[in-house]
């Protein structure tokens, strides 16, 4: 808690470490109230995208999240942008690559899966999470082409199968939470009349499923008539 005498303290008002040198020093070690980390800015920061959705993520209501003055968090990321740089690089630090050697489809389905999993769990993130992607996090696309080289694809299908695989998570990420409805079922053609019969019993994880697995399988059609052109 910050209390009356605390505030005469500028280290503290802002969430510096006390004694931090603003002019390019070296910090002083050793913690002071309202000291923060860039890991802990980033923790509350996938907090509130997790709880609330990127739209809800502001300086002002990182602030809050983390207790300390509006202020404070500028002290470590200059802007927005900033933050959802690290943010984004942190929601996708933990992605493992697959282990090589196995069926390219169950790797290159493993992999998929795990971005898709940090697409879902950060709402309104996923734009942010592809464009990281392809700007810093390239280790992520590099492991997606190796799975297609290993497969056997071309260089040129290579990169159509990575932006078919970009652009189903890209379209995903903007509905990956939504469920599909039909407000009212009365007058429908029907065709749609019998499809819709099953929203009731469909949902989210299911369609990605259903996508996934025809994107792979897709791929591995496209596989197989590329074979005969390289005989």
């Amino acid at each position: 808690m910050i209390t009356e005498d605390m505030m005469t303290d500028k280290s503290v008002i802002l969430g510096r470490p006390a004694g931090r040198n603003t002019a390019g020093g070296a910090p002083v070690s050793g913690p002071t109230h309202g000291n923060l980390s860039e890991e802990e800015i980033v923790a509350a920061a996938l907090r509130v995208v997790h709880e609330d959705g990127l739209d809800k993520l502001s300086m002002r209501r990182l602030s809050r999240e983390l207790g300390v003055s509006a202020m404070a968090p500028y002290y470590y990321v200059s802007d927005k942008r900033e933050l959802l740089d690290l943010v984004a690089t942190a929601a996708l630090a933990d992605i493992t690559a697959p282990d090589s050697g196995g069926d390219w489809q169950a790797r290159l389905r493993t992999l998929i899966d795990q971005i898709d999993d940090r697409l879902a769990r950060y709402p309104g993130l996923g734009e942010v999470l592809l464009e990281q992607m392809l700007r810093k996090q390239r280790h992520l696309i590099e492991l997606v082409m190796e799975i297609l080289f290993d497969a056997g694809f071309s260089e040129r299908n290579v990169l159509l199968a990575y932006v078919a695989i970009h652009t189903y998570l890209f379209g995903r990420s903007g509905i990956a939470d939504q469920e599909p409805t039909i407000p009212d079922r009365t007058g429908l053609p029907e065709a749609i009349a019998r499809a819709a019969r099953h929203l009731d019993g469909v949902h989210a994880q299911d369609f990605y499923r259903f996508g996934v697995e025809t994107l792979i399988s897709g791929l591995g059609v496209q596989l197989d008539r590329q074979r005969p052109a390289n005989a």
